[in-house]
């Protein structure tokens, strides 16, 4: 049997969620980075630094997430790999009972929650990740506070046409790249030379986003595919 893929169309259709390690300054303890993220407009739409991985924690965090984003009873498909917190018994029911899907990765496919690894990726690649650890978890919480904002109100991202995912995820990133366009062709028009003739950059909105694709070669039944 296929598997199933899903295509958001528009925000709060699918979430993506992960747990990472942050360090600390004490070898052999970390802290742990619970993320939701909004896998349309890539805002990061519920977060968490705790000292412990927990299905209870993951579950609060998921309803406060759904409840900040007017999504209880919406059908949110709430997507993530394999873990032991992921599939507890404790979130399941908290999923069920907010009228949510809950969606895993495939067994042996490693690459099946990119969003999320995306995200983390950029966590701890930021500049002012500190490269010896957090000094407490009330530290670590500062600044992964300062990092969400930073990353989903001034992050242009390169996935958005390099608009900032609240500007997506607000439906507001149309209007942005039309007058993006509008000053590029202004541009052009006062100074046609230094275009050699070249279009203008690509200045439409993504289309919608897909999380486990199905490739063009690949055959799958039409009950295979959920569309959000």
């Amino acid at each position: 049997m296929g598997y199933l893929h899903f295509i958001a169309t528009k925000p709060c259709q699918v979430f993506c969620w992960d747990i990472t390690y942050l360090p600390s300054t004490v070898r052999g303890q970390f802290y742990y980075l619970y993320l939701i993220e909004d896998i349309y407009s890539r805002k990061i739409v519920g977060y968490e630094v705790y000292d412990k991985e927990a299905g209870d924690l993951a579950a609060k965090l998921l309803e406060r997430t759904l409840l900040n984003e007017n999504a209880i009873g919406a059908g949110v498909v709430l997507h993530s790999d394999n873990g032991a917190v992921m599939k507890s018994q404790t979130l399941r029911m908290k999923a069920y009972e907010l009228g949510v899907l809950t969606s895993y990765s495939r067994p042996r496919v490693s690459n099946d929650n990119p969003f999320a690894e995306s995200v983390f990726r950029s966590v701890k690649y930021a500049p002012s990740f500190p490269e010896y650890g957090f000094d407490s978890l009330e530290t670590a919480r500062v600044w992964v506070n300062d990092f969400v904002s930073w990353y989903n109100n001034e992050h242009k991202h390169s996935g958005l046409n390099f608009v900032t995912p609240n500007e997506r995820h607000t439906l507001k990133d149309a209007q942005v790249l039309a007058r993006r366009e509008r000053v590029l062709l202004k541009a052009k028009q006062a100074n046609p030379v230094r275009w050699n003739g070249r279009n203008v950059r690509n200045c439409s909105p993504v289309p919608p986003t897909a999380l486990n694709p199905v490739r063009p070669s690949k055959r799958v039944e039409a009950s295979e595919i959920l569309v959000a």
